[in-house]
């Protein structure tokens, strides 16, 4: 189990992985966890493994991703104490340099098992104008949208706003294109918010996307699988805050979660089939989270965006979902764990020379 980061969302992932490691199966997996600190070290987490072998029943809050520095490669290509037991590699990183492919990149070159999506989807999916662009071609239905790069806002912002305004009309959401947890979005109603909005996400990103502010409801929905993913019940979340924010997903869990979500006859079908849709246009495999906007007098469902490595604490919507769907939280890792082997072998057989 990989987890911490590098990115803004690194206590994100700590917390993630104290409950995924609370719920993995001990007598069923050899669990070694590895923590990546703020300086993107790789250190063995001794306190989470302490805990579990004193064999208690539950870990802390989050896990302390600190300990003495260690190398992927040698625990990867550790014997493990079953001789027949499969690395699989459970990466929790949430944010750019873990759920952007990078990790992925590191997984395929060390020719190991991993659980999510592939090089190619975690990167896509994990930049918001990419992503949005290839959904576009393949006639998935989203908010409008904008996006400009660093050097186009630092040329003149006021044009920037201008633009945005004309364009999308107010308010607007900004967003850094690669984050997620809801870090660095804004919502702006005015001009001088929008300016602000961009500043902030340019913290976090050198590509802004700026998208119409949807008058809509909440929908989300997990998706489990490879070639052929399965889908969840929808779900709806009716924040505390004006939009469903990092406190919201994180911290207070105050915000509403309506599952299943209360909708007319035949629409969660529609949210299903266009959440499998997106799952593959962007070349997801493993697991994902669709989040949409439901203008329900309007365009219907609106694909928001597809979260490739989604939370898993205990208020997270992605295990909710499954749990609401008949398949529990340690089922749900099992599955995960499966998909990942299956894809490996599935892949192995192909070659990478004529050679």
């Amino acid at each position: 189990m990989l987890f911490g980061g590098q990115s803004a969302e690194h206590d994100v992932s700590c917390t993630t992985a104290a409950h995924v490691l609370a719920a993995i199966d001990p007598t069923r997996y050899e669990v070694q966890a590895i923590g990546i600190n703020r300086k993107g070290e790789f250190v063995q987490a001794v306190e989470a493994m302490e805990i579990l072998a004193a064999g208690a029943q539950t870990l802390p809050a989050a896990l302390d991703p600190s300990g003495p520095s260690t190398e992927l490669a040698s625990v990867v290509n550790a014997a493990p104490a079953n001789p027949d037991a499969i690395t699989v590699v459970l990466p929790l990183l949430h944010g750019p340099l873990g759920e952007d492919g990078t990790v992925q990149g590191m997984m395929e070159l060390a020719n190991v098992a991993y659980v999510g999506a592939g090089v190619l989807g975690s990167a896509v999916a994990m930049d918001k104008a990419m992503a949005k662009t290839v959904l576009d071609a393949h006639g998935i239905k989203q908010a409008r949208w904008m996006s400009f790069r660093e050097h186009e806002i630092n040329a003149d912002i006021e044009l920037a706003t201008k633009q945005i305004a004309d364009e999308l009309g107010l308010p607007v959401f900004v967003k850094p294109a690669n984050m997620g947890s809801s870090v660095g979005v804004s919502k702006a109603t005015t001009i001088d918010e929008i300016a602000a909005g961009l500043t902030k996400a340019l913290r976090y990103d050198e590509l802004v996307v700026v998208e119409e502010f949807i008058d809509g409801r909440e929908i989300e929905l997990s998706v489990l699988g490879n070639q052929a993913p399965q889908v969840s019940v929808p779900g709806e979340i009716i924040p505390a805050a004006d939009f469903y924010d990092y406190d919201d997903k994180y911290h207070d869990g105050v915000a509403e979660l309506v599952i299943p979500a209360e909708l007319p006859d035949g629409v969660a079908e529609q949210f299903q089939t266009l959440a499998v849709a997106a799952f593959q246009a962007l070349r997801v495999e493993g697991m994902a989270r669709a989040d949409f906007l439901y203008e329900q007098h309007g365009r219907g469902p609106l694909l928001n965006e597809l979260n490739t490595i989604p939370g898993f604490t205990p208020i997270s919507m992605y295990p909710k979902l499954w749990a609401a769907s008949g398949l529990d939280y340690p089922d749900l890792i099992d599955q995960l764990v499966q998909l990942a082997i299956e894809r490996h072998e599935r892949r192995s057989t192909k070659r990478t020379t004529d050679r």
